[in-house]
């Protein structure tokens, strides 16, 4: 009779103990909505960086967050797409890039928004202003526009009788324009010529590169999820018309490309999971000022460099931080 009593209460702890799993089930964790704006393969390090740190932070994926990712593919007509469908998952953040924020905004003024590599995000209109971004967007800025410059210098070291550079630049792009002009800015400065390259489709790219045989001694590639999504086209294109080429992530002369000098990509996605640690925790995005980038990379490519039959300085070489060979 005791043995019965006890299989009995036994059973019943066992149903307490499976109806709490299955409430716990039932029980909806936060949900990050994240908008990649480029591919799968090119963002896959920078995603890492970001869920690792979730995971530092205690937001481990599966059991006390939910992280919904979509790809763009570098195409921007998919970012409202993307942005809406996460409105009706009702997400509890979204987490995109600069670009692709302007879309994730008119799609929703409710759901947080936290946005990366942000070119100029108070000149493109994200936010009011980086210390009070207001209502639900903040994030981190890459500020590509402000290293066109050091950018230019760069690449005039390794190539000292250039004379011309062409821009590579997304149509498109909200924030391409700005960077543009701080780039037409510092050439002027340093009595290079520009040439403006607009490119809308990946399939321009090519016949783009090809018109600069004997026009342009170099190519300054501006800092777009369309670019990132074709960097290998880019860096075939750019050897084969034996033009040497610079550009914002070392992503881009790991395909390839000569050099690079930005911010650090991996950097950024880390600190990103901070802002949604905290809008997961209660505090409003518009109260969180936008942070401007704190490490960056020089990185070169001595086997491109070899191909275009360029020596880097034995100074440029001492000051990368990391040389491809």
């Amino acid at each position: 009779m005791r043995r019965r009593q006890i299989l009995r209460a036994l059973g019943g702890v066992a149903g307490v103990w499976s109806f709490a799993a299955h409430s716990q089930q039932l029980t909806k964790l936060p949900t990050v909505g994240f908008l990649g704006s480029s591919t799968s393969t090119a963002w896959r390090p920078w995603l890492a960086a970001f869920v690792q740190r979730l995971r530092d932070l205690g937001w481990i994926e599966g059991r006390t967050v939910a992280i919904e990712v979509r790809w763009a593919e570098g195409q921007s007509e998919n970012f409202a797409e993307i942005a809406a469908e996460f409105v009706r998952l009702k997400v509890d953040v979204i987490v995109t890039s600069g670009a692709a924020a302007p879309a994730s905004m008119r799609t929703t003024s409710a759901i947080p928004i936290v946005f990366m590599l942000a070119n100029d995000p108070v000149a493109t209109g994200i936010v009011a202003s980086l210390s009070r971004p207001g209502g639900n967007v903040t994030g981190l800025s890459s500020q590509s526009r402000d290293l066109a410059g050091k950018r230019l210098e760069l690449l005039r070291e390794v190539v000292p009788d250039l004379r011309s550079v062409a821009v590579l630049v997304n149509a498109a792009s909200a924030s391409g324009g700005a960077e543009v002009s701080a780039v037409e800015s510092a050439a002027g400065t340093l009595g290079l010529a520009t040439i403006i390259l607009e490119i809308r489709l990946a399939e321009d790219i090519e016949p783009a590169i090809e018109t600069l045989r004997g026009r342009a001694g170099a190519i300054y590639v501006v800092q777009d999820p369309l670019f990132i999504a074709n960097r290998v086209r880019i860096s075939t294109s750019v050897l084969g018309a034996r033009l040497p080429t610079v550009h914002a992530a070392r992503e881009f002369v790991e395909a390839g490309g000569l050099m690079s000098y930005g911010a650090s990509f991996p950097d950024i996605f880390r600190r990103a999971a901070d802002y949604v640690d905290k809008i997961l925790k209660g505090t409003k995005p518009g109260d969180i000022p936008v942070e401007q980038p704190t490490k960056f990379e020089f990185v070169i490519n001595q086997a491109t460099a070899r191909a275009l039959g360029l020596k880097f300085p034995l100074t440029l070489l001492g000051r990368a931080d990391e040389a491809i060979d």
